[in-house]
């Protein structure tokens, strides 16, 4: 190998190597709801890894009632949303703190209506996937989850 090459490994190596200490290090906290009937839920509203947070997906579903908001795809992803900004806030983040966002429609015929609603909140455009799938949580239309940075 010539010193160029010896020297590229280096680097590669170092930064591999730093890159494993990191995550050596990286405090994993799973947080618990704010919402007191999800306490006893099997997952985490939000899983967070040194400043990244994982939030778990959010449905159009109202805390208070428990049931799914009436109006459909529009009114299901305009209270997903909520419910992400009311995780967000518990954790000192709003909506620009959003990297990514995955969505999930029950009908991709339903993705202009969701994206008239989704472009109005998610101003600074995070990455997003967005498919369709059947049986959602509680028979919704829509499910969002996101990664935030803090």
């Amino acid at each position: 190998m010539k010193p160029f090459h010896y020297a590229l490994l280096a680097i590669l190596m170092s930064g591999a190597m730093s890159t494993c200490h990191a995550q050596k290090n990286t405090e994993i906290i799973f947080h618990k709801s704010h919402e007191p009937k999800k306490q006893n839920a099997p997952f985490s509203d939000a899983v967070q890894a040194g400043n990244m947070y994982f939030l778990a997906g959010q449905i159009g579903m109202d805390h208070t009632t428990r049931t799914l908001v009436e109006g459909g795809v529009q009114a299901e992803t305009e209270q997903a949303i909520k419910n992400i900004q009311a995780v967000l806030a518990q954790h000192g983040m709003t909506l620009a703190n959003v990297v990514k966002c995955t969505v999930i429609l029950a009908e991709i015929e339903d993705f202009a209506v969701f994206n008239e609603i989704y472009t109005q909140y998610f101003t600074k455009k995070p990455a997003r996937t967005t498919f369709a799938a059947k049986g959602l949580a509680a028979n919704g239309s829509i499910e969002i989850d996101v990664i935030a940075v803090k």
